[in-house]
């Protein structure tokens, strides 16, 4: 008969599932203290930082954030293998994307959330209003122009955008020249918009008349004896189409690449067959090429349709939105920073935020059924 001894208890209790998983709970707690606090710690920083270096004050936030990511991974993993096997395989894969979701939640979800709260109060965040910033939204003269140029925005930027991607892929597919053409279209691409924004501003610049031009548009328009004019500011509201010009100079190369890879993907064979059965270029273009990459087609053009719906740069560095140019995302920005309005601030934030979830539902939907590349 076997008896049970003070030290066999003792062991057997230690390496009991339940015990080990309680005291893997401290170390996991203690990472989410110290990631707390240390967040409340670059905050305080933040707010003294002109008497503190500011290369410092990186390196703590670099610190901070990739540590703190390694810590709370180490330490929930490690809870999680000390419980029972089943539920090690269970829970382990969320342990991978558990930090992520996190900080998703606490970086996005918590601000949606909160800007949702205040479209529903008054300037000062105060006083609920209730849908009364939403029907300034949709009712104000100025804000229904804001959405005029949105649609704008959303309906040439993405046509020429997509447009020009694809006919330069199918043109220089065929070109000796191929690496170096798609180079030359693809360059714009490593440009950012404020930059992009700051270069086209010399392209449009205008001078008095009997001034140096040294806009190159207008350069031009007065060497065929024109005079020159403010693009940017006049010819409203077609002015917009001089600011969508620039996105579509700057993103015709991201469609070109993947328009180039889906059209290489493209078995020859078909298209072949299709040659000597005495189909036409046009023939094969619309009828083989565009089914075969109609996947690809609805991923660009629903990305640079939510693109165009969220642009800003662009708009905010070339007219800051004046001259009826103005778009979703300056009039938040104009309504929130420059007249402290939280409430339409708000209110114009969950619109676009609502104008952008249908597409991207039907983005992922397409995703899902086929594979777009």
């Amino acid at each position: 008969m076997s008896m049970n001894t003070p030290e066999s208890s003792r062991k057997s209790l230690i390496s009991s599932p339940v015990v080990r998983a309680v005291a893997a709970l401290v170390p996991l707690a203690i990472s989410l203290v110290i990631l707390t606090w240390g967040f409340f710690f670059v905050r305080d920083l933040q707010l003294v930082k002109n008497t503190i270096p500011q290369l410092f004050i990186v390196v703590i936030a670099i610190i901070w954030g990739v540590g703190g990511v390694v810590l709370l991974f180490t330490t929930a993993n490690f809870f999680v293998e000390q419980l029972p096997e089943l539920w090690v395989h269970r829970l382990q894969p969320f342990i991978f994307i558990g930090p992520a979701i996190l900080m998703l939640t606490w970086a996005l979800v918590i601000p949606t959330i909160r800007t949702i709260i205040s479209a529903f109060f008054d300037e000062a965040s105060v006083g609920f209003v209730g849908m009364k910033n939403f029907v300034y939204v949709f009712t104000n003269p100025a804000m229904l122009t804001v959405f005029r140029n949105n649609l704008l925005w959303v309906i040439f930027g993405t046509t020429f955008t997509v447009s020009a991607g694809l006919i330069v892929a199918v043109l220089a597919d065929r070109s000796r020249f191929e690496v170096a053409a798609k180079a030359m279209i693809f360059m714009p691409m490593a440009i950012s918009f404020v930059g992009a924004g700051v270069i086209w501003n010399f392209v449009y610049a205008a001078k008095p008349v009997d001034a140096p031009q040294i806009g190159l548009l207008n350069s031009i328009v007065v060497g065929f004896g024109g005079q020159p004019q403010a693009w940017t500011a006049f010819f409203q509201p077609w002015n917009n189409f001089f600011l969508i010009v620039i996105v579509i100079w700057l993103q015709a190369g991201y469609s070109m690449v993947l328009f180039s890879a889906a059209i290489k993907g493209i078995p020859a064979e078909i298209m072949e067959a299709a040659r000597v059965d005495g189909a036409t270029e046009l023939q094969v273009f619309f009828q083989i090429m565009i089914p075969q990459i109609m996947g690809t087609i609805i991923a660009v053009s629903t990305t640079v349709v939510i693109f165009t719906l969220k642009i800003f740069d662009v708009v905010w560095v070339m007219t800051g939105g004046q001259y009826d140019t103005s778009v979703i995302s300056t009039e938040f920005y104009r309504q929130y920073f420059t007249y402290n309005n939280n409430g339409i601030g708000s209110a114009i934030a969950v619109v676009l935020f609502i104008a952008v979830i249908p597409v991207m539902v039907y983005n992922l939907r397409q995703f899902a059924q086929r594979e777009v590349f």
